[in-house]
């Protein structure tokens, strides 16, 4: 041992010449440790403005980057293409689409693919159809669930006050929860930034009209009818069913405010003979049925007990599947059920098996034992649908016309190809559509905020400012039907597609539309006074 000290001492240290060189080298060591080793507790980089935490790439892109996600690997392309080759250095205004961009489930993947595609190809029309200035796109994952929403609005907020990004709106948010609330309520109150939900639906996420005092959400558009509004379409569309007719089966997990207010939509309030009590469960996850199915299983029992022949159920597609199936498995004399949900059952045909399709259908086959029906907010056969029985003598309402051209519009984009490859498209579960038509509503905005400055950028508060001049003359047509907001900010009336999922074609199959205050919107979009 001593004569490896002696060997260390002679060979680094004997004299100050090796001293200095030996110094010298443990220096240059220690810069190339920093450069080539990640920084202790700092976080690993997935890509341009994206920080790895707790194992999910967080943060804000527009150059290509498909946070780890297969599905959206070419639209996100087509999105840094956009952003790089056509807008450029031009004058811009960029707008953030905020959404849980690595989900597990790949019915979730799917749908999340369907969201983004709706977006760009909005920002490709925009871009080409509308004056200066352009728009820039960006993709901004919160995490799983929204758990990490306050580190992407940190970089929502920097880009907002940065004249290279000119951040101008953010829009996405397809899940209605409490960390979502806490997202939009900063950006909103504290950052007076502009935000359009288009696929949030609990009325917690939503101003109140005729409040007579602050927003909640000051600057906040939403485009989607929230669960109040669907059921009262719902309704409408059904007639009045009476309460022994009907049974509420409600998910009880806590944080989750989309179940939370579609229970609360749901809850019946008709005369008559008091129906069933309501039959609650307690999920572990939105995407995890975890012991649900124990629970079902004696539910289906007790609603096969009694009068109740439409199931109303408040809860995510996931768990809509199993208790649908449950509820098919219990032999009831032959009864036929309805179940009816909201919105968030959007994509439950992606849910679905080989095998679950026959125990929807029944014994005979003939007519299905389970019909599940939710309100969509859109669906791609509604406008030539509804036109159609009306022929040529029959009165053809814009409220009809405007939307189904609109979708043509689109549909004929998709087919050219000319947006490029962005992979699948599919608008049966409306997600494409109304992103699509939430980004339109944002250019359409800009548009009207800058319109006596053509290409210059507008500030925040004008873009929100003119979410209550969208109605009559300056109207959206979107592919989802009228967007004419209220003073709150509120879509007014907006149409609702009653959409029945069947298990002979494997297809969500348009039934009709329902309308939020029992009667069409009115043939010039205006919102009348008292509204908001």
């Amino acid at each position: 041992m001593r004569q490896f000290g002696n060997w260390l001492y002679n060979t680094f240290w004997a004299n100050w010449m090796r001293r200095i060189l030996t110094l010298l080298g443990l220096a240059a060591v220690g810069v190339l440790l920093a450069m080539t080793l990640p920084s202790f507790g700092e976080p690993d980089s997935c890509a341009t403005g994206v920080e790895k935490h707790d194992g999910e790439c967080i943060g804000v892109n527009g150059t290509g980057y498909a946070f780890g996600t297969p599905e959206i690997a070419e639209v996100a392309r087509a999105i840094a293409k956009e952003n790089e080759r056509f807008v450029g250095d031009k004058p811009h205004v960029t707008v953030a689409l905020m959404l849980p961009l690595q989900p597990g489930l790949a019915a979730e993947r799917k749908q999340l693919r369907s969201e983004i595609q709706g977006a760009y190809l909005a920002q490709y029309r925009a871009n080409r159809n509308e004056s200066t200035p352009l728009m820039r796109l960006v993709l901004a994952n919160p995490g799983d669930a929204y758990a990490q929403q306050s580190r992407v609005v940190d970089q929502l907020a920097d880009m907002a006050a940065d004249k290279r990004d000119n951040l101008r709106a953010v829009t996405g948010f397809n899940l209605s929860l409490d960390a979502t609330k806490k997202a939009i309520s900063r950006l909103t109150n504290e950052l007076h930034i502009p935000v359009l939900a288009s696929r949030v639906s609990a009325d917690e996420l939503a101003n109140p009209e005729k409040s007579g005092g602050k927003d909640p959400y000051p600057g906040l558009a939403r485009i989607i009818p929230t669960n109040r509004q669907q059921a009262d379409a719902l309704a409408s569309f059904h007639g009045r069913l009476k309460d022994e007719e009907t049974v509420l089966v409600k998910d009880e997990r806590p944080h989750d405010i989309y179940n939370d207010s579609l229970a609360k939509a749901f809850s019946r309030k008709e005369p008559g003979p008091p129906g069933p009590k309501d039959q609650t469960f307690d999920s572990p996850s939105i995407s995890d049925p975890g012991d649900t199915g124990n629970d079902f299983s004696l539910i289906a029992q007790n609603i096969c007990q009694s009068s109740a022949r439409y199931v109303y159920f408040a809860g995510r597609p996931v768990h809509l599947r199993l208790f649908a199936l449950k509820l098919a498995e219990v032999p009831c004399r032959g009864k036929k059920y309805t179940i009816v949900s909201g919105s968030g059952s959007a994509t439950l045909n992606r849910y679905m098996k080989d095998d679950d399709w026959a125990k929807l259908r029944g014994g005979d086959g003939k007519e299905p034992a389970i019909t599940v029906q939710y309100a969509a907010p859109g669906h791609p056969e509604a406008w030539d649908r509804e036109l159609s029985g009306r022929g040529s003598t029959k009165k053809r309402p814009a409220y009809f016309t405007e939307p189904q051209q609109e979708l043509r519009e689109l549909r004929l984009l998709i087919g050219r190809g000319s947006a490029g490859d962005i992979g699948p498209v599919r608008l049966e579960d409306s997600r494409t559509m109304l992103v699509h038509d939430g980004v339109r509503t944002i250019a359409k905005a800009v548009l009207l905020a800058n319109a006596q400055t053509e290409g210059t950028v507008p500030p925040l508060k004008r873009v929100s400012d003119m979410w209550q001049r969208l109605e009559a003359a300056n109207r959206v047509a979107g592919t989802s039907g009228w967007i004419c907001l209220t003073n709150a900010g509120n879509a007014y009336d907006k149409p609702v597609a009653v959409v029945e999922l069947n298990p002979s074609t494997r297809k969500l199959e348009f039934v009709g539309i329902g309308w939020p205050k029992g009667r069409p919107q009115p043939e010039d979009c205006r919102v009348p006074s008292g509204t908001g």
